[in-house]
């Protein structure tokens, strides 16, 4: 239950909110930059582009000021080693990461993590900018678009909290499931010698870290903030506590989520909740926010469908609430600004529960990557207006939803994305597509 839950204690002025990307970078370099002791980064990706490469250049720099800096990156192993979407040819990351450490004085520890055999199966989704004794927390990985580094953004959310016991909880959690795991491997190593995990440990990589949780000294009263861990369906506490935010909440809730697909039991619990008479309110993005949409003008490829399958998701289920969207019960805020991208994910319940998540809250977050997460415990209120004042400046480039019809159906979208739609259809496969997506 959410009042037994332990916590790490925070003071009123632990936590920071930060609601830009370019907002994120900044503080994100002034931290690196002074860092004594010892800094631990894990995102699913660390991209070979401007923004990246200067993450990366900070890092070395920071590294070279201060030797004795422990500097460890987790990113996903299979991401790493691939390019971009549509791009052939050997052009990952990796690449980058090698000719840095190659050149360097003073390397840093560079580790890809194959939480599964193959990247479609499972990734490293976990979150987590930890800075001696500071934690930045974000959905974001690092790239040009998500630190905002040209005219495009992907907007997400930005926490800074100030808690050496959490730093070391989480730096701990890392350094004891991951870092030391027989399949993790470094992705600076020299060609010619170039050792990749064991088939054998990979595969039973997933075991291990099901295991993974934060240990802390906990307490149970008082504003607090909770580190939780999770993969695969069984035991999985991440799960468990989103189940729990939406069961116990006896008032409202606030969901965001970019990809909008949830599994059956929250989509069931959800349900429940609309029928006891209580709120919901759920920002996701509009198909033309998804980072997966192609503009009309620009050439078609098959994983341009994604936005629409996400998006007759979001119609199925409005249809089916239609009577909550009449009441005022459930609002669907669908958001858009321009060109740009949207990457939110998290809930808060009554104004007193807040969890800030790399979890996009779908069959994918819930069964196959590695996910964690922070709930945040306002009992006393003394974050309120921040996340009232958070949750303002998310809504400021949405649209609500007053009924289902204002969603697209599949004859008025584009024909290559009728011809995929309708050959998914036909051959059945929408099941297996949105336990995987």
């Amino acid at each position: 239950m959410l009042d037994q839950l332990g916590g790490i204690a925070l003071q009123p002025d632990s936590i920071r909110w930060l609601l830009t990307p370019s907002a994120l970078k900044a503080e994100l370099l002034t931290q690196i930059s002074q860092a004594k002791i010892a800094i631990t980064i894990a995102a699913l990706y660390l991209e070979d582009d401007e923004a990246g490469r200067e993450i990366l250049t900070a890092l070395m720099d920071a590294k070279a000021n201060n030797p004795q800096l422990d500097v460890t990156v987790l990113v996903d192993f299979h991401r790493a080693r691939r390019g971009l979407i549509g791009h052939k040819g050997d052009s990952g990351n990796y690449l980058m990461y090698r000719k840095v450490m190659e050149q360097a004085q003073h390397p840093i520890t560079i580790l890809g993590v194959p939480v599964k055999s193959r990247e479609f199966m499972g990734v490293l989704h976990l979150k987590g900018f930890i800075i001696d004794d500071t934690v930045i927390y974000s959905g974001a990985s690092l790239n040009n678009i998500y630190l905002h580094q040209g005219d495009k953004y992907r907007f997400d959310r930005y926490h800074v909290i100030d808690s050496p016991e959490l730093a070391r909880s989480m730096r701990q959690m890392v350094q004891d499931y991951i870092v030391s795991d027989k399949a993790v491997t470094s992705l600076t190593q020299p060609q010619e010698s170039e050792q990749l995990p064991d088939k054998a440990d990979v595969r039973t990589l997933k075991s291990r870290l099901s295991a993974a949780k934060y240990e802390f000294a906990a307490t149970k009263r008082g504003n607090r903030v909770t580190p939780l861990v999770g993969l695969g369906r069984k035991r999985n506490k991440l799960n468990r506590l989103i189940i729990d935010l939406v069961a116990e909440s006896k008032r409202s809730l606030f969901i965001c989520t970019p990809y909008f697909n949830p599994p059956y039991i929250l989509s069931r619990a959800l349900s429940k909740h609309l029928k006891q008479g209580k709120r919901i309110d759920i920002v996701v993005g509009d198909k033309t926010a998804n980072d997966f949409f192609i503009p009309p003008e620009e050439q078609f490829s098959t994983i341009g469908a994604l936005p629409y399958l996400y998006e007759q998701a979001l119609r199925k289920f409005a249809k089916r609430q239609q009577w909550a969207i009449d009441s005022g019960q459930l609002n669907i805020h669908l958001w858009k600004h321009g060109r740009n991208s949207y990457h939110l994910k998290g809930i808060s319940s009554d104004e007193q529960y807040h969890l800030i998540t790399g979890s996009n809250l779908n069959p994918r977050a819930w069964a196959l990557d590695l996910e964690n997460g922070l709930l945040i415990h306002d009992k006393e209120g003394r974050w309120q207006s921040h996340f009232a004042e958070e949750q303002a400046h998310i809504l400021e480039h949405t649209q609500r939803l007053y009924h289902y019809s204002q969603i697209e159906t599949l004859k008025d979208y584009p024909a290559p994305v009728r011809k995929i739609m309708n050959r998914i259809r036909r051959i059945k496969a929408d099941f297996l597509l949105r336990r995987i997506l």
